[in-house]
């Protein structure tokens, strides 16, 4: 297994983010050696600091505790970003200028990225996907190739320093991909 020992990664997610999709990722990471942050936007977190996960977009999951909204901390203090899925969620992000700022901050510095299922949606909305190849949820792939991507259908699609899946299916898969994204830096 590849080593993220020192290594930072933020995970970006808002209510309504797909519970194996930030799961099963963030354990692959973690299990790495890499400390995590998740991070959130002021309307995608409940009350009490925390966002709400689902499983099959609409069925309540756990309740994940946001370590800092994205517009208090640094593209700068991470090493990588991960970008989980599930259809509430990136629509939530992609309405955030401090979100977008952080992902584009992300793409302008080369440092790796992965987003799953529909996670491109704030990509594309960022304005980084014209050229790039990447694979993600069949209901969104037209807006992504309107975009200017390249849109492929396969289990794990990796375009430098972009790693993208298509939906929970391919969870393990995309979690070995990021872990080896997120060493090379």
């Amino acid at each position: 297994m590849a080593e993220l020992t020192g290594k930072t990664i933020a995970i970006l997610a808002a209510q309504g983010v797909e519970q194996i999709e930030l799961d099963e990722p963030r354990k692959a990471v973690e299990a790495a050696g890499a400390t995590v942050h998740l991070l959130s936007v002021p309307d995608g977190v409940e009350d009490d600091g925390r966002v709400q996960g689902v499983n099959g977009d609409i069925h309540p999951g756990d309740l994940y505790d946001v370590d800092h909204l994205v517009g208090e901390v640094s593209p700068g203090d991470y090493d990588g970003l991960l970008l989980p899925g599930g259809a509430v969620n990136p629509d939530t992000l992609r309405q955030d200028a401090d979100a977008l700022a952080f992902v584009t901050a992300f793409f302008d510095a080369g440092k790796p990225v992965a987003a799953i299922c529909h996670a491109p949606w704030t990509l594309l909305e960022a304005g980084v996907l014209e050229g790039r190849t990447l694979t993600s949820y069949p209901s969104i792939r037209g807006d992504l190739r309107r975009g200017g991507a390249t849109v492929v259908d396969q289990e794990v699609c990796r375009d430098g320093n972009l790693v993208t899946s298509r939906n929970p299916d391919d969870v393990p898969a995309f979690s070995r991909a990021v872990v080896e994204l997120f060493a090379e830096g």
